[in-house]
């Protein structure tokens, strides 16, 4: 059995992997070569390293396991023609994203942006426009683990949760559940917008103008799941209109943002280069799926966790 990962896990975490495992041959490099991945039973990859051409190598390939939540740069049918079993780290981010959200909103409802201005000028005043998150109400787009967790944090501040997904399903910490066909009708009620929904073909532009405009003009949007969400010409024309007060971009349509992108010097706009989910302990939280998957794998058990339908993208 041989398994090659195309990064390399701090050696703390690399050395009990491979005496957990002695039975099988762990190849770690920085970088993906068809040299390694034609001897490769199990791949280990972050997902963009992998395309259709490199994947033809892949001769001995059965199991492609994921160190991120998303797979849209993967060669989906080619993966699926192969029937290559995919697997993924799915809650490992629910925890740096759902602090980094928090972070946002509470920079913002207390002026901390502001405060840093007027820091670098050396100007003091006790202008800032300070708000209160408690009692505020968030819609939250995908309360899935990410979600969820976000949710779970928010009602600790007092803030009522609304979460919204395709069939209105009951999720964790949240007060209420809608549909997307219910959306605008909940809109109007939320002082933040929150999206953490993954990259499929229903979720493109799923959002438009008619949402921003039902929305307070004076609320926080979101995006922190992925940038096809909604046509950034939309976004940017919302915030120049003044339909919402306030957004955070985690992702984009186009990565990286083009340095010409308004977005970048729009008042009222925080640019994040979709780092929300970085922690020092990411590695550590991905090993701890694959550890167990892999011993199933051993075992002869392809029921892993977190197994991936390349064909809806999550």
């Amino acid at each position: 059995m041989r398994i090659y990962f195309t990064f390399e896990p701090r050696l703390e975490l690399r050395e009990p992997l491979v005496e957990e495992f002695p039975q099988v041959d762990f190849v770690f490099e920085s970088s993906l070569s068809t040299e390694e991945l034609q001897k490769a039973d199990v791949l280990v990859t972050y997902g963009e390293d992998l395309n259709e051409d490199i994947l033809q190598y892949a001769t001995k390939l059965k199991w492609i396991f994921v160190a991120s939540a998303g797979v849209e740069k993967m060669p989906a049918q080619a993966i699926a023609d192969r029937e290559i079993l995919v697997s993924n780290v799915r809650g490992i981010h629910k925890t740096p994203m759902a602090e980094s959200m928090l972070a946002h909103i509470l920079a913002i409802k207390r002026a901390l942006p502001w405060m840093y201005e007027q820091q670098k000028k050396s100007e003091w005043s006790k202008k800032g426009k300070q708000t209160e998150l408690r009692d505020s109400t968030a819609l939250i787009l995908g309360p899935g683990a990410i979600g969820s967790e976000v949710g779970r944090l928010l009602q600790a501040f007092g803030v009522a949760t609304i979460g919204c997904n395709r069939s209105g399903k009951e999720a964790p910490y949240m007060d209420v559940m809608v549909s997307f066909d219910k959306l605008l009708e909940a809109l109007p009620k939320a002082d933040i917008v929150i999206s953490v929904l993954p990259k499929t073909t229903e979720t493109t532009h799923l959002w438009n103008e008619e949402h921003f405009k039902v929305m307070k003009n004076n609320a926080i949007f979101m995006n922190f799941g992925r940038g096809n969400l909604v046509d950034e010409k939309v976004l940017i024309q919302a915030i120049k209109a003044d339909e919402i007060g306030y957004a955070v971009l985690d992702v984009f349509e186009q990565e990286p943002l083009a340095a010409n992108s308004p977005l970048w010097t729009l008042p009222n706009v925080i640019v994040s280069p979709h780092i929300s989910s970085h922690s020092s302990r990411y590695v550590e939280r991905s090993l701890n799926i694959f550890k167990p998957s892999l011993i199933k794998w051993l075992n002869g058990d392809i029921d892993l966790e977190n197994i991936m339908d390349l064909s809806r993208g999550y």
